[in-house]
């Protein structure tokens, strides 16, 4: 296994599409949905420790769940977890673990993945890795991974690639990043057969992504580049603690990824899910004949169809003439929506929120 390739595991968000399942004291990462035994943020790193050295693997993550990660994944030492005092987006994430990297090993290749993602076909993914890496360590790249769309998703950025790499049939330059489009528009897009669903799963060699950071996100750079020196030492976490909180809150794309030349997408097939809301669950989940989901739960459902229903503890769920709902149950909220209209959920929990304040999230 090579000793220079890294992977960093983003695991610092809150999941608030996923609400009320995925909560502040419990975010989607940590929880078990497919009744494995395993959470999303294990399965995450069972899926690397194939490609990567397993003390090459770094978490990212918020503070608070610091006891979470190391319950969770206890083959990791304390220097494997960087704890954010303040969410930051993805930016300030990679560019914190990329510093971090550099002052341990300054030839690394860095792949980056979030950790609440759900990966199907695992064997393809690692050759995909394995190609992808080559490519970085070779050229002066960011590399994203693009996936072939199935439906006009609304709910995912997609990639609009140029042309094809020589070297590499499936890996193409990369002409845009469009955010999360309405229905007519994804349409228009898959009608293209040049749109990509974007990933969130990036590779290069570290100095190429310091270089970009420092090239178009110098307002990120600066809280690095001043103590570039106390990385990977013991003044490490004091430096960021004083510091990270001034970094604009950004995503990679928006910082870096759309406005570097330098960008490249690989074509992958692997069985890839954001698994971001409760529709994405459905999707990947086992069905009935009537197409329902009942996730880890007991429910007698009589002429109900394509719903599904998550209800935690030992409550039994009795339900009629329900079609292409979402019932999610926890100790203190109930959420019925309709699964069309999801992507309203950060909606309501932004109304929570104004309306009883923390006391529900």
């Amino acid at each position: 296994m090579n000793n220079n390739r890294y992977c960093v595991i983003m695991g610092g968000g809150v999941g608030s599409r996923f609400w009320p399942y995925s909560r502040e004291g419990l975010p989607k990462q940590f929880i078990d949905f497919f009744g494995t035994g395993r959470s999303l943020l294990q399965m995450s790193y069972d899926r690397v420790k194939n490609i990567v050295p397993k003390e090459n693997v770094i978490i990212v993550t918020n503070e608070r769940y610091a006891p979470m990660v190391r319950e969770q994944l206890p083959d990791l030492g304390d220097s494997q977890i960087l704890l954010e005092p303040a969410r930051r987006n993805t930016a300030p994430c990679i560019a914190w673990a990329s510093y971090h990297i550099a002052a341990i090993n300054p030839d690394a290749s860095v792949m980056v993945a979030p950790s609440d993602h759900l990966i199907l076909k695992e064997d393809e993914f690692e050759r995909c890795m394995e190609r992808g890496f080559e490519f970085v360590e070779k050229e002066d790249a960011l590399l994203t991974l693009g996936i072939k769309p199935c439906r006009p998703e609304t709910g995912y950025g997609y990639i609009q690639v140029d042309k094809r790499c020589e070297e590499d049939e499936m890996i193409s330059t990369v002409k845009t990043f469009t955010e999360k489009p309405n229905e007519e528009l994804a349409k228009v897009f898959i009608a293209t057969g040049e749109f990509f669903w974007n990933s969130g799963i990036f590779l290069w060699s570290v100095k190429s992504i310091l270089k970009a950071i420092n090239s178009f996100a110098p307002e990120i750079a600066v809280q690095f580049e001043k103590g570039k020196d106390v990385f990977a030492t013991e003044k490490e976490k004091e430096y960021i603690n004083q510091n990270f909180e001034g970094c604009p809150n950004i995503s990679i794309d928006f910082a870096v990824m759309e406005k570097a030349p330098n960008v490249f997408m690989e074509c992958v097939d692997i069985g890839w899910s954001d698994l971001g809301t409760w529709g994405s669950l459905y999707e990947n989940s086992p069905k009935n004949r009537e197409g329902n989901v009942t996730q880890n739960c007991k429910a007698m459902l009589y002429n109900c169809k394509n719903n599904v229903i998550a209800v935690k503890g030992d409550k039994l769920v009795v339900a009629s003439h329900l079609e292409g709902y979402i019932v999610a149950d926890t100790d203190s909220v109930l959420l019925i929506c309709p699964v069309n209209e999801e992507q309203t959920i950060k909606q309501y929990v932004t109304d929570v929120k104004l309306t009883y304040g923390d006391k529900f999230l």
